[in-house]
């Protein structure tokens, strides 16, 4: 009997608990500003018309050289079915841009 009294006096404390907690209301949608999520960033990244290096989508992302690879050719080309441009600039380095 004195193991029924202990739970029923431990859900007590938890509803008191729970009743003690402030209420707050969410901010409405619209008035939180989300942050973009990386691929809409190495997108953006994309569409510009200078395009951006492999070294500029990783800063942007966090992520490494292989994952960045991997996002332009399972998600931009093959999933998106968006065509990928790549080209040199003059100081060497390869510059990827979304095709209009």
């Amino acid at each position: 009997m004195s193991g029924n009294i202990k739970k029923v006096a431990a859900r007590s404390r938890a509803k008191q608990s729970a009743k003690a907690l402030p209420k707050t209301k969410a901010p409405p949608r619209e008035a939180t500003k989300q942050p973009k999520s990386k691929h809409e960033l190495i997108l953006s990244l994309l569409k510009r018309k200078q395009g951006a290096s492999l070294a500029e989508m990783q800063a942007a992302s966090q992520w490494q050289a292989h994952s960045v690879r991997g996002f332009l050719s399972g998600t931009v080309k093959k999933r998106l079915g968006l065509k990928l441009d790549s080209a040199r600039s003059k100081d060497g380095e390869l510059r990827y841009t979304i095709a209009s």
